[in-house]
């Protein structure tokens, strides 16, 4: 069989559903959406797994997080398979020891190619996080990120050579529903502003200054409901329980605005979360952190064709530029405050920002998406299994 013609086997290593975390849900929908784009490519999946079970049969085998030697032994395993080409998900809080440095434990014995795809670029990393980056790099046949705006940070910081960096965005799935008026109708929001911010929560996502700038847009739009969609990241509850969700409650009570915030304490279903997205009127992230390189929920709420306010973050930067969004302070109530009251008292505008953060959704939708990783396997595939730069 010619190679044009042969099957290439795809091994992503990722967590992987029932494990509740961004990661797991990107790579589900990832691989799913290559089965259904064409028949050259067969996906598996090797799931990061901290005791978790997989009934999944892409599933081909689990690595065990903190394990060293489940390492070693994974890649023997893949060196011995059929798999032509190995996709690390790369996400530095999944991988065992030090800032994941068992990752490269695994690498140093491959013989296998691999893409590194990276859910975190960091511009100003500790020397151990940018070792295990530029380690990845140089070993990888491609590494692909998903925003533009880091791929300077990679040639520069982590020596990461211009031809090997691809950037594919974050998919997002696309699902037909109701209006935006019908499911508020449905879900008793009829005739509300409806504001959301959706994910695991954790001090980070600086929910704090959005309550307080509801505080502030309540008094001129009093029919304004503010929805923080999401259950505490399991990392932040192990240590220190509900605090953050307690802390976010009593600022409400505070401020007296507790029939305008509500917290739906759960870990959304995809489904669920395109509903919110779908019903809501402006989708909020109000992060802490001005590196953030990428951000499902960003990709989400875009894909969605919502008017999304932002701190300025660095993905928030790139895709809510030419008009798609707004971008408030940094820690600033005030600014956040500002640019909701903006959107809501101008409805043209906001129908324009809906009307342009659309069309750019419509290139990260997931069948868009898997294209172009298809693409990029079959040209990785054709007929080399040469690797990058060894790692010694």
């Amino acid at each position: 069989m010619g190679t044009a013609n042969r099957i290439r086997n795809v091994a992503f290593l990722s967590t992987y559903p029932p494990r509740e975390c961004g990661l797991a849900t990107f790579t589900q929908d990832l691989v799913q959406a290559l089965d259904a784009f064409d028949d050259l490519i067969k996906t598996k999946v090797i799931a990061v797994s901290n005791g978790d079970y997989y009934n999944d049969p892409r599933v081909m085998t689990v690595l065990s997080q903190y394990d060293k030697w489940s390492y070693l032994d994974l890649a023997k395993k893949i060196n011995e398979s059929d798999i032509d080409l190995l996709v690390i998900e790369h996400e530095y809080g999944i991988f065992g020891g030090f800032c994941g440095d068992y990752i490269l434990e695994l690498i140093k014995n491959l013989r296998v190619p691999f893409i590194t795809t990276l859910h975190t670029v960091l511009p100003n990393p500790t020397f151990k996080q940018k070792q295990v980056l530029t380690t990845l790099g140089a070993a990888s046949v491609k590494v692909v990120t998903m925003a533009r705006n880091t791929v300077k940070i990679l040639q520069n910081v982590y020596g990461i050579d211009s031809s090997k960096i691809e950037v594919i965005h974050h998919g997002v799935p696309f699902r037909l529903l109701e209006s935006r008026d019908k499911l508020k109708k449905k879900h008793g929001y009829a005739n509300l502003n409806i504001i959301a911010t959706f994910g695991l929560i954790s001090p980070g996502k600086g929910l704090e200054y959005g309550i307080e700038a509801i505080a502030q847009v309540v008094k001129d739009h009093p029919n304004t409901l503010y929805l923080i969609l999401g259950k505490t990241h399991p990392g932040v509850k192990s240590e220190q329980g509900e605090n953050y969700r307690q802390k976010l409650a009593a600022i409400t009570g505070w401020l007296g605005i507790e029939n305008h915030v509500r917290f739906i304490d759960k870990y959304l279903t995809k489904e669920e979360i395109i509903y919110y997205l779908r019903l809501c009127d402006i989708y909020l992230t109000p992060y802490l952190s001005k590196d953030q390189a990428v951000s499902g929920t960003l990709a989400y709420a875009v894909g969605s064709g919502r008017v999304v306010i932002s701190t300025p973050y660095l993905y928030a930067q790139e895709l809510l530029g030419e008009g798609r969004g707004l971008l408030a302070e940094f820690r600033d109530a005030n600014s956040i405050a500002k640019c909701i009251k903006y959107v809501l008292d101008n409805p043209d505008k906001k129908s324009e920002m809906e009307r342009r953060t659309a069309k750019l959704g419509q290139n990260m939708l997931w069948n868009a998406v898997a294209s172009e990783y298809f693409e990029l396997f079959l040209k990785l595939t054709g007929d080399s299994k040469d690797t990058g730069t060894k790692v010694s």
